[in-house]
């Protein structure tokens, strides 16, 4: 039902959809941030995003409408977005010791900053991209098609609803009271070599295999099993050299076997990976350019014949005014100058940083939009971009402020943390336009929404990850606590490549065969992509999978292989393209509330840890009974992961009645 101006105003861009929205993206902001730190990988939170504020709506207020939900979802999923792009870049600034913890001001100007310049870059790109082009942004269909549904009853909720409880007290179980093991490894020395396997056991990352789907699934379990079950029995073979911190060579005989293939990963092998994210995330904007220039020439030349004509503008086709949009961008030069000139204290260096942060955060933008277009959301290689981001920053930086810069890795990776939150943001911000296109909501209004999930998440991310850290600690970092230490792979892959640029130690064989890989991939996916083959070989999948633990990868295919396999139940079925979407969005649904379930209770169980200082804080089984029992405590865990995989198959292969 189309609403007049002034019933559009009130029912749309209402209080109770603002405050329901920051709420939102507050909580969705700490919990996207728990799982990209734990599993290298983040998840759009528009639908469950939707799917939350049409509940609660419900429940709370008599009268509300699609609009209303639309403006929510908006601002909700803006938190998602930006925890992203803050995960991937500000761990690297306390692992590389630049920062003792997340300082409160620098991250949340850095997020807000490079958040809300994301939505202005996107701006002049909605027209083009949305309107007029023909790019499909699968997530944002598939919300509006929820939001529809919504209208209709409030049957979705108990599709996310449930599985998220199921993913919480899976979580409680293993993490919280240590009832069993959240993953099982073993390695052990076969001849001259070491053989490796292990899988982790969580819902989430089940989830997030069934959401990207078999063919990003298999490419990041090739990736992996590519390393770990390949190349570094191979190192081990040829007798590489292992370094300590301090430089001093280590005798492998004394290291246990699973201890010997992780130090191989850690100092060696990963770089693979890195070498192909660098070339992908190149490819990607090269591949690229030309869509770029002409999407971006469309949507200006689309301003300004509107203005020249003087006619007044529908208000689905409002958005931000072209002129506001450009304003606060010049404008926005001076404080991100300011924040270069505290790190580096030359002018002569931070303006040029300043300018070089407004032209890659443009072009990285319209990328990650182009792209969020085409896979959606949660496949945008956003990890990829910013690492060629860091690169070249890097190494302009390295031109201006030479090799002995004190601060010269700390400044490529603020500059890549302005720019991956705002390539993170518009990707999102395209998503939810999308939506708004389809169910007639207004663009500015979503555009100003967005603005303010930016904002509240922004104030929020410093405390969450102070609070991670401190309960968890990251990989590569003396806060490590444990097994259960975060790894957060692009934080490190970041700071690695910063200062390997600048001081040397890169391991440049292995990151160069990295691009060798890349370029064979490339080639492979040209080659399918002419074929017209459904299956393709993006570099960042085959990339990612290289650089994480192999653990991560196994759950991941495992949820692929449950996509597949239920797509092929529907065809053996015969059902109708309406019966699909019903069973899709479903899933989709249930993946999301498993994904949303796990990362808030992670989220959770941090604070009594935090608070007793104490890793096991809750736990019902002590450190010595996990010990006695090792993998036997895996067993339980791989029950219930079956449990769940047999209750998401049951539930999606049926659709629901309209």
């Amino acid at each position: 039902m189309e609403l007049n101006e002034k019933q559009n105003g009130f029912l749309e861009m209402s209080i109770k959809a603002i405050v329901l929205g920051i709420i939102l993206s507050l909580i969705l902001a700490g919990a996207n941030a728990y799982l990209g730190l734990f599993a290298a990988l983040t998840v759009s939170a528009t639908i469950p995003a939707s799917v939350i504020s049409m509940g609660v709506l419900s429940l709370l207020f008599k009268r509300h409408t699609i609009y209303e939900n639309t403006q929510v979802m908006t601002c909700a999923s803006a938190g998602e977005a930006l925890a992203a792009g803050v995960i991937f870049t500000m761990p690297a600034l306390v692992i590389m010791g630049y920062w003792e913890n997340f300082n409160y001001l620098w991250v949340t100007a850095i997020a807000a900053f490079g958040g809300v310049l994301g939505v202005l870059f996107t701006v002049p790109l909605r027209r083009a991209l949305i309107v007029e082009g023909d790019l499909k942004f699968p997530e944002g269909i598939a919300t509006a098609e929820v939001l529809k549904s919504g209208q209709k009853g409030g049957a979705a909720i108990k599709s996310i609803a449930f599985p998220a409880i199921g993913g919480a007290l899976y979580k409680l179980g293993a993490a919280g009271l240590y009832l069993w093991k959240e993953a099982f490894q073993a390695a052990a020395r076969v001849g001259g070599t070491v053989a490796y396997f292990g899988s982790n056991l969580s819902p989430a990352l089940l989830a997030v295999g069934y959401i990207v789907g078999i063919n990003i699934a298999v490419l990041i379990f090739i990736g992996g099993a590519g390393n770990w079950l390949v190349t570094i029995p191979l190192c081990a073979a040829g007798g590489i050299e292992l370094k300590d911190a301090a430089g001093n060579v280590i005798d492998p005989g004394g290291l246990e076997a699973l201890d010997y293939a992780t130090k191989i990963w850690e100092d060696y092998t990963r770089y693979v990976g890195v070498g192909a994210m660098v070339l992908g995330g190149i490819w990607a904007v090269l591949k690229m350019w030309k869509s770029i220039v002409a999407v971006v020439k469309s949507g200006l030349d689309a301003y300004k014949m509107a203005g020249e004509a003087r006619v007044q503008i529908p208000r689905t086709e409002k958005d931000i005014p072209i002129k506001w949009v450009f304003t606060l961008i010049i404008f926005s030069v001076v404080p991100i100058f300011i924040l270069y000139q505290v790190v580096v204290a030359e002018v002569s260096v931070s303006i040029p940083m300043a300018l070089m942060m407004i032209v890659f955060g443009f072009v990285f933008s319209a990328v990650a939009g182009y792209m969020a277009g085409i896979v959606g959301s949660s496949n945008n290689p956003i990890s990829g971009v910013t690492v060629a981001t860091v690169l070249l920053s890097a190494l302009l930086l390295l031109m201006l402020m030479g090799s002995g810069a004190e601060h010269g890795p700390t400044a490529a990776i603020i500059i890549g943390g302005v720019i991956c939150c705002a390539a993170s943001i518009a990707g999102d911000n395209l998503q939810d336009l999308k939506s708004g296109y389809i169910v007639k909501a207004t663009p500015w209004k979503q555009e100003v929404m967005l603005i303010i999930g930016v904002l509240a998440a922004a104030l929020v991310m410093a405390p969450i990850l102070n609070l991670l850290m401190t309960a968890y600690g990251f990989e590569g970092h003396s806060s490590a606590v444990g097994d259960k230490a975060l790894a957060a792979p692009q934080a490190n892959l970041m700071a690695s490549v910063a200062k390997g640029i600048f001081r040397g130690g890169l391991p440049w064989d292995f990151f160069f065969g990295g691009v060798a890989l890349a370029a064979c991939l490339i080639i492979l996916d040209e080659v399918l992509r002419y074929k017209g083959s459904s299956f393709r070989t993006p570099v960042l999948a085959v990339a990612i999978g290289f650089y994480l633990p192999f653990k991560l990868s196994v759950p991941i295919l495992v949820g692929g292989l449950l996509n597949l396999l239920i797509s092929r139940y529907q065809k053996k079925k015969r059902m109708s393209a309406e019966q699909r979407e019903s069973c899709n969005r479903t899933g989709l649904l249930f993946a999301s509330g498993l994904i949303t379930g796990e990362a808030i209770l992670g989220i959770l169980l941090a604070i009594p840890i935090v608070l007793m200082e104490d890793e096991r804080a809750i736990a019902l089984l002590s450190e010595d009974i996990h010990e006695k029992l090792d993998l036997w405590l895996a067993v339980p865990g791989v029950v219930l992961m079956l449990f769940i995989i047999f209750w998401l198959y049951f539930t999606v292969r049926k659709p629901k009645e309209n």
